[in-house]
């Protein structure tokens, strides 16, 4: 299906049930899903959007907007950004934050997310599948993976028998490597839950 006339579409369709709809307070729900959708496409976001609809159809970890080596690199970007995109997700030495911003203080903050922990739990529970490579060393894998010239968004490997998940993410081209040692066995907070 066009993304282009998906968001059409699904512009048109909230616009049928907005006029059938006799509620006030749902008329003006339905109206903030249409913005939304027309922020999406009016702001060029429209491949953004493309690609977090695969990413929801996926089992890979969430998609990120910024991959920093250090705390120091994130916490100069997230100063000097002029609004900061709260509420996304950033890496900082591969491990998951979120921006916490609020415009009207100007409040700026990184805290760090068990998101990839969680991940790599969802994946063992699920069972893994047979590693796409082994190698002897991180180095070995970091190596091989940084040859890839279009890596899958993950892939399962092994490292001196332990197991591993290879990480691509594409929009930033950062790669990750993250052991399964790492992660979290119990389900996130509200998952399972009736």
């Amino acid at each position: 299906m066009n993304k282009r006339n998906l968001t059409v579409d699904v512009m048109d369709l909230l616009a049928r049930i907005r006029a059938n709809t006799p509620s006030e307070e749902e008329q003006a729900l339905l109206e903030t899903a249409i913005n939304a959708i027309l922020f999406i496409t009016s702001t060029g976001q429209r491949y953004a959007f493309a690609d977090f609809l695969k990413y929801l159809e996926s089992s890979s970890p969430p998609p990120v907007v910024a991959a920093f080596k250090t705390r120091e690199e994130a916490e100069s970007w997230l100063n000097n950004h002029p609004e900061p995109p709260d509420s996304t997700l950033v890496l900082i030495a591969d491990r998951y934050h979120t921006v916490a911003y609020i415009r009207e203080l100007n409040h700026r903050r990184l805290l760090p997310l068990t998101v990839i922990e969680y991940h790599l739990g969802r994946l063992k529970r699920e069972g893994l599948p047979p590693a796409a490579a082994s190698f002897n060393t991180r180095e070995e894998a970091e190596s091989w993976f940084m040859n890839q010239s279009a890596p899958p968004e993950q892939t399962f490997i092994q490292i001196a028998s332990d197991d591993y998940l290879a990480v691509f993410h594409r929009n930033v081209n950062h790669r990750a490597i993250y052991p399964f040692s790492m992660a979290l066995d119990e389900e996130e907070p509200g998952e399972g839950d009736s």
